[in-house]
């Protein structure tokens, strides 16, 4: 039906929660994004080297028309959302979790979970913050994310959902082009660089605390 094919921020925000899933507990055939993570951290040197060690291998391998096509017998899902638009999203975030968990951050936490979401706006990350009521500083640290209410984190899933909503446009047969930066230059099923490379970046920012974690009281508070 028509009305089937429309998108909403509820069906975006579902979406999300399906691919954090699968993500996370593993798909038959498909690494978890702690198993990505493991095998990087193997590997040795600094959390900062293995996070990009990652995402160089998410710009080559994952990032090929082949695999990306090889996830439709694995990437269905319950809603009215196409089956690109869904590939997408559960690459980009196991990519985003197994950074998170090379720095440390349990993947099972509901605050983690957001903060996942959030970095797949990249650029837009932290105007998704202000809109959510948090004032950003550059970097935060493990205690922070953990002590952000729960208020807020509903602010942060809500306004992500918008946000994503407005890449990806009203209609189910969206175009691909148009889902920067989430997924921008997506032709034929090839990942643009740039865009992975950005949302790469942020997750770094937010989950690598390489240097030692520092005081989050100066880095962010909620905004009046």
């Amino acid at each position: 039906m028509e009305q089937d094919k429309v998108l909403t921020a509820g069906k975006v925000q579902k979406a999300l929660d399906w691919a954090y899933d699968k993500a996370v507990n593993g798909v038959t055939g498909l690494d978890s994004a702690q198993e990505i993570a493991e095998s990087y951290m193997k590997k040795g040197g600094s959390q900062v080297d293995c996070v990009n060690a990652l995402i160089r291998w998410q710009n080559t391998k994952a990032g090929t028309s082949g695999f990306v096509t090889g996830l439709g017998g694995v990437i269905t899902l319950p809603v009215a959302l196409p089956v690109n638009i869904t590939s997408v999203m559960y690459i980009q975030i196991r990519m985003i979790a197994a950074i998170a968990h090379i720095g440390g951050y349990d993947l099972k936490d509901d605050n983690v979970r957001s903060f996942v979401y959030l970095c797949l706006c990249g650029n837009a990350a932290k105007d998704v913050l202000k809109e959510a009521g948090i004032k950003i500083g550059m970097q935060f640290t493990r205690s922070a994310i953990r002590n952000v209410s729960s208020e807020i984190i509903k602010s942060i899933n809500k306004a992500v959902g918008f946000r994503l909503l407005t890449k990806f446009g009203q209609k189910g047969s969206i175009s691909l082009v148009k889902l920067v930066p989430l997924a921008g230059g997506i032709v034929g099923g090839a990942f643009d660089g740039i865009s992975t490379n950005i949302i790469g970046n942020i997750a770094r920012e937010t989950f690598i605390t390489d240097l030692g974690e520092t005081s989050m009281n100066d880095d962010y508070q909620h905004m009046s």
